[in-house]
């Protein structure tokens, strides 16, 4: 078995051992019981199909076991390929009193405008420098990466800040501020530290115009910014990003349809596959 091989049977695991998980808790162990819900929300089951409560009753069973899906599938597919990565670690450091002080300023002249001075437009490498060039009396500083791997292969060392999709704008300024201060620690704890999107609803990167993380990012031409096939394929080689997807695309064709005729209790519809990743 090969690497790639290897890795797409790592997503597989995950996804899979996830899912049945659900599929037990809404089959067996917390099952939809409208008997149930009658007695405790009449006015609601008087009002609304019962359809619709079912459905956010698998919902709520599904959302939390799924809450860290992308943090666990990127770590078994780096495990594959770098021989090793941590969700949740935490890195620690020395950064400057003005290096500190200057990470405060850029993501302020982001966020708003200052008096006499035009209000910023993301550029991370100007940035980035202007943070590392402040210097000054060395504070410790701990930062809690998503994903860290320290390369096997490379001996390098990597941060991720790793968000859905279409993150929102609190979640993105706080990556920011996390990965200046991983670059700016002296001396060095990490060799690169990313801000990446798992995958791009938009498609390409170009077209990537969710709005609330281009006021922290240059979406388009940061170079600390992985979206999609980029992110999949630094931690897991090429090939991984067709991989991931076809892998899940598998398995989603197989859990819908198992959900609609197990837990809805219909036939699938014709065009039930319409909504896989691509």
């Amino acid at each position: 078995m090969n690497k790639q091989e290897r890795v797409a049977l790592a997503i597989k695991e995950v996804v899979s051992k996830m899912m049945d998980r659900v599929m037990e808790n809404v089959l067996v162990n917390d099952p939809f019981v409208k008997e149930k819900h009658h007695a405790s929300k009449p006015l609601y089951a008087a009002l609304v199909p019962d359809e619709i409560f079912k459905g956010s009753h698998f919902e709520r069973r599904f959302v939390t076991p799924f809450g860290s899906v992308w943090e666990k599938l990127a770590q078994v597919v780096a495990i594959e390929a770098h021989g090793n990565c941590v969700m949740g670690h935490t890195v620690d450091g020395t950064v400057g009193t003005e290096s500190l002080r200057r990470i405060q300023e850029v993501l302020n002249r982001l966020e708003h405008s200052v008096k006499g001075k035009d209000k910023l437009k993301p550029d991370w490498k100007t940035e980035l420098e202007y943070v590392r060039q402040g210097g000054g009396e060395p504070i410790p500083v701990s930062v809690t990466c998503d994903i860290f791997i320290h390369s096997e292969t490379t001996n390098k060392k990597y941060a991720f800040e790793l968000k859905g999709p279409l993150p929102n704008s609190d979640q993105t300024k706080v990556s920011k501020e996390k990965m200046f201060k991983l670059l700016a620690m002296n001396p060095p704890q990490v060799d690169y530290a990313f801000y990446a999107l798992p995958y791009n609803p938009y498609i390409t990167k170009d077209k990537y115009t969710w709005g609330f993380p281009l006021r922290w990012f240059n979406m388009q031409k940061d170079e600390s910014v992985l979206i999609g096939d980029e992110f999949w394929e630094l931690i897991g080689g090429k090939g991984t990003y067709s991989n991931f997807i076809k892998e899940i695309n598998f398995l989603g064709k197989e859990y819908r349809e198992r959900i609609y005729r197990e837990f809805l209790q219909m036939e699938p519809p014709i065009n039930f596959e319409d909504n896989l990743l691509k």
